[in-house]
C-alpha cells in the first residue's frame, strides 16, 4: 500500500508533471497545448451558466478552472463533476448517431479531470475521464476508467525523464530468451523489425536502431491521451495511457492500456469484447475482437486478432489474421494466417504467406539446455495437422510438412517441398518441388489470394507475393546443386571424390531422361540425426526445377517486351552481358538486393540516416526499382539455366523461350483444373451428396470456378501479348 495517500480535495486535476521535470517557462500543461485537435478561444463561465450547472446537479471546486466556447450549452451539462482545467468546445443542440446508439451531446453523469472535450462530443456514464484531449463528435458511453499516466508512452519503447532503463518495453522477437529483443516504435514495419532483429554481433549498427528510435520521440513527461474525431467507445472498463485515431470503434472491452491505434475514416480499426490489450501498438484497418489477450506486440495495418488469440512479444505483418491460438516471441511477415485453437507458434522468424493448420506445434521444443532455439522459415510456410517440430529448425520457401512427430532438427534446404516423417522406415522423406508436381490449383492460387489480401490504400512499398520471384529461385538454383551432389554420391563411387565431382556426376545422370535412378537419394546435413533423409522423384523436382525457372524468366520477357521494343531490350540484354544471378534479401515481404541491403546498414552506421521515415524512403526508392532488378534477375537466371551469356541471345532464341513460356502456362492451367478436379471425382469426396446437382449446389460447379477461369482468362491474355510482340 506505499502508494496509497490523501491530498485536499482542491488539488484534484493539477501537478500532473511534477515540478522536477519542467523547464523553465513550462507548466504542467505545456505538452497537453502541443497535442490540439481545435484552435479555440476559451472564455470562463458566466454566474447564469454556473447556475445552470450547479442546478442540473454539476459540481466543481474551482468553476473558475472550466473554460467554454461562445457555442455552450450548460442545459446539456448535468450530474457531471469537473476538477482541474477543463475546456469544453463548441455545442449544438443535437444528438449524435452511430449504428444504434444514439447520444445527446453534451456531458451527462461522469467526472471529467482534467481534459479537453472536442466539438459536438457526447460523453455519457464515464466515471473517471482523467488528462485526455478529445477530438470532434467522439462518442462516449458507459466506460468505467479512462486515465493518463506522466510518463504515457502509448506504446512506445521509450524511456521518460527520470525513468530507469529497465522500465523500457521491447519486444522479445524470434527467442525466448531477449537476446533478439527490438524497441518498439508507430510506424514499425516488418522490415524495421527484421533489421533490428539481425545483425546482432554489430553493436554500433544496434546503438545507431536504437539511437534512430528514440530520435523520433520526446522524452518529456506530461503527454495526455487523445481520441481522434468521431470515434465511439462504449461499454468498456479501463482504458489508460493510449493514442487512438479517428473513426475507432471500441465496445466491451476489459482493459487498453499503454497502446497507439491507429484509424481513419477510409480504414478504421474495430476492437471489440472481451479484449485485454496492453504495451502495443495497432495499424489501420485493424479488427480485435472477442477475447483476445495481447501484450508487449504490432498488430498491423489490416490485420485481425479474434476469438481467444494470444499475441505475446510478437510482431504481425500486415494483412494477417490470427485466431484462438496462441503466438509467443515471433516476427511473422505479411499475409500470415493461423486459425485453429490448437496451433501453437513460438520462436520463430516466418517470411510471409504462411498457415497454420490445426495442431501444428512450432518452436515449443527446445534440444538445448534453455529456451533460446529458434526456427526461421521463408514465403509459404505450411506445417500440416499436427506436426511438431524442434529448434532450431530451417526451412526453404514454400515447405509443406506432413503431419508428424519430429524428434529432430531439420534444415530443409529445397524450396516448394513436401516434407513427411516415414514413421515405418525410421526416415525423412522430401519430394522437392511436390507443388509443381501434384498440387498446381493450390500454389498458383497463392498468389492472387494474397494480392486480393492486400488491403493497404498505399502501396508504396512492393511486397512480393508471387510464387516465382528471386528469393525462391535462388533458393531454386540451390536445391538443383544439392540435388545433383546427392545423386553424384548415391552412384556409388569413389568416396574421397571432391563435391564438384559428385555435383558433375549427379548432373550427367540427371541429364540424361533414358536413365533411371537405381539407389537411394539421400540428403547430408538435413536432420540432426544419424538416419536417412530420403529424396523421393529426385529426377522429376531437378526437372520441373528447371521448367519453372523457364518460366520464371519467359513470363517476365513477355511482360516486357509487351511495352517495350526488342531493339530496347536487346541493347538491355548487352549490358547484362557480364552480370551473374544477384542475391536477394527478404526485407519484411520486401525483396531487395542483398549489396542494396549492406549499403544501407553501411549508411545507417556512418550516420546518413537519422529517421524511420528516412530509412522507410529507402525502401520505396528500391520499390519502385524493383520490377527491373526482378527483370533483370529473371534474364540473368536463364543465361545461367542454360549457360549462354544474354549477349549471345538472338531472336530466335528468344522466341524459343517466349514459345516455351506458353506451353509452360498451357500445361500449369492443365494441371490447375486435374489437380482440382480431382475434387470433383474421387468417391470418398463424392459420397456425401445424394448427387452431382447436391454436390455442385454445396461446392460449386467446377466449369464456375472463379480461379480457374480467371487462370483461363490469363492464358488469353498471355497469348494475346505473344501475338503482338514484334521480333
Amino acid at each position: 500500500m506505499g502508494m496509497f495517500k490523501k491530498s485536499s480535495l482542491t488539488g484534484l486535476g493539477y501537478d500532473f508533471v511534477n515540478r522536477e521535470y519542467l523547464r523553465e517557462g513550462e507548466d504542467e500543461y505545456s505538452r497537453r497545448f502541443e497535442c490540439q485537435f481545435n484552435s479555440h478561444e476559451y472564455r470562463n463561465l458566466t454566474p447564469v451558466e454556473i447556475d445552470v450547472l450547479q442546478h442540473n446537479g454539476n459540481y466543481s471546486p474551482n468553476w473558475n478552472d472550466v473554460r467554454v466556447t461562445d457555442r455552450f450549452i450548460p442545459e446539456q451539462i448535468q450530474n457531471s463533476k469537473f476538477y482541474g482545467l477543463v475546456r469544453i468546445g463548441n455545442m449544438s443542440p443535437s444528438f449524435i448517431e452511430f449504428r444504434d446508439l444514439q447520444l445527446p451531446i453534451g456531458i451527462y453523469n461522469s467526472q471529467i479531470i482534467s481534459s479537453d472535450i472536442g466539438d459536438d462530443v457526447a460523453i455519457h456514464h464515464v466515471r473517471y475521464l482523467s488528462h485526455f484531449i478529445l477530438g470532434n463528435d467522439v462518442m462516449l458511453s458507459s466506460v468505467n476508467e479512462m486515465e493518463t499516466s506522466p510518463t504515457a508512452k502509448f506504446g512506445n519503447g521509450i524511456v521518460k525523464e527520470g525513468e530507469s532503463e529497465r522500465q523500457r518495453i521491447v519486444l522479445e522477437l524470434c527467442n525466448e530468451n531477449g537476446g533478439r529483443s527490438v524497441v518498439p516504435f508507430e510506424g514499425m514495419q516488418a522490415a524495421d523489425a527484421y533489421l533490428c532483429t539481425r545483425f546482432r554481433g554489430d553493436d554500433v549498427l544496434q546503438q545507431r536502431f536504437l539511437e534512430i528510435t528514440e530520435n523520433h520521440f520526446s522524452r518529456r513527461r506530461g503527454f495526455y491521451s487523445t481520441i481522434g474525431n468521431r470515434t465511439v467507445i462504449k461499454n468498456s472498463n479501463i482504458i489508460k495511457d493510449v493514442k487512438i485515431g479517428s473513426h475507432a470503434y471500441i465496445k466491451g472491452v476489459n482493459k487498453l492500456k499503454n497502446l497507439t491505434i491507429n484509424s481513419i475514416e477510409g480504414a478504421y480499426t474495430q476492437i471489440g469484447e472481451g479484449c485485454e490489450l496492453v504495451n502495443g501498438i495497432i495499424g489501420y484497418g485493424c479488427r480485435v475482437f472477442y477475447g483476445v489477450k495481447a501484450v508487449r506486440f504490432i498488430l498491423s495495418s489490416f490485420s485481425q486478432l479474434k476469438y481467444g488469440a494470444r499475441l505475446i512479444n510478437s510482431f504481425l505483418g500486415d494483412n494477417s489474421t490470427i485466431s484462438c491460438c496462441e503466438v509467443l516471441n515471433s516476427l511473422l511477415f505479411p499475409a500470415h494466417e493461423q486459425h485453429h485453437n490448437n496451433s501453437f507458434l513460438c520462436a520463430s522468424l516466418v517470411k510471409g504467406q504462411s498457415n497454420m493448420a490445426a495442431g501444428a506445434t512450432v518452436g515449443s521444443n527446445h534440444n538445448s539446455r534453455g529456451a533460446d532455439g529458434e526456427i526461421i522459415a521463408g514465403r509459404g510456410f505450411w506445417p500440416g495437422l499436427c506436426v511438431s517440430l524442434k529448434h532450431n529448425s530451417r526451412f526453404a520457401s514454400y515447405t509443406l510438412i506432413v503431419k508428424g512427430d519430429f524428434l529432430h532438427e531439420l534444415d530443409v534446404r529445397m524450396p516448394f517441398s513436401l516434407v513427411s516423417h516415414d514413421v515405418a522406415n525410421d526416415q525423412v522423406v522430401i519430394i522437392p518441388g511436390y507443388w509443381f508436381l501434384y498440387n498446381m490449383y493450390a500454389l498458383m492460387r497463392n498468389t492472387s489470394k494474397f494480392l486480393n489480401r492486400d488491403k493497404r490504400q498505399l502501396k508504396n512499398q512492393y511486397l512480393e507475393y508471387d510464387i516465382l520471384a528471386p528469393d525462391t529461385v535462388n533458393e531454386i538454383f540451390s536445391a538443383r546443386k544439392e540435388l545433383e551432389y546427392a545423386v553424384g554420391k548415391s552412384l556409388g563411387l569413389e568416396s574421397n571424390e571432391t563435391d564438384q565431382f559428385y555435383e558433375e556426376k549427379g548432373r550427367e545422370h540427371l541429364a540424361n531422361p533414358a536413365v533411371r535412378l537405381q539407389h537411394e537419394v539421400l540428403l547430408e546435413n538435413a536432420e540432426a540425426s544419424k538416419r536417412k533423409v530420403l529424396v523421393a522423384k529426385a529426377k522429376e523436382s531437378y526437372w520441373i526445377y528447371k521448367r519453372m525457372i523457364a518460366y520464371y524468366a519467359g513470363k517476365l520477357l513477355v511482360d516486357y517486351l509487351s511495352e517495350n521494343s526488342i531493339e530496347k531490350l536487346e541493347d538491355l540484354l548487352l549490358h547484362l552481358s557480364d552480370s551473374n544471378r544477384e542475391e536477394f534479401v527478404n526485407l519484411g515481404s520486401q525483396l531487395i538486393l542483398k549489396k542494396d541491403l549492406d549499403l544501407l546498414l553501411q549508411e545507417i552506421k556512418a550516420g546518413q540516416y537519422n529517421s524511420w521515415e528516412e530509412i522507410h524512403d529507402y525502401y520505396h526508392k528500391l520499390s519502385a526499382n524493383y520490377p527491373l532488378e526482378k527483370f533483370k534477375h529473371a534474364m540473368a537466371s536463364y543465361a545461367e539455366l542454360e549457360n549462354l551469356s544474354t549477349d549471345k541471345w538472338d531472336r530466335d532464341f528468344i522466341n524459343s523461350l517466349i514459345h516455351r513460356t506458353w506451353e509452360t502456362k498451357k500445361w500449369i492451367n492443365e494441371e490447375i483444373f486435374k489437380s482440382r478436379s480431382k475434387d470433383y471425382e474421387n468417391e470418398f469426396r463424392t459420397m456425401v451428396y445424394d448427387s452431382e446437382d447436391e454436390r455442385d449446389k454445396v461446392v460449386g460447379k467446377l466449369s464456375d470456378n472463379a480461379f480457374i477461369n480467371q487462370q483461363a482468362d490469363e492464358l488469353t491474355l498471355l497469348e494475346y501479348q505473344i501475338g503482338q510482340i514484334k521480333l
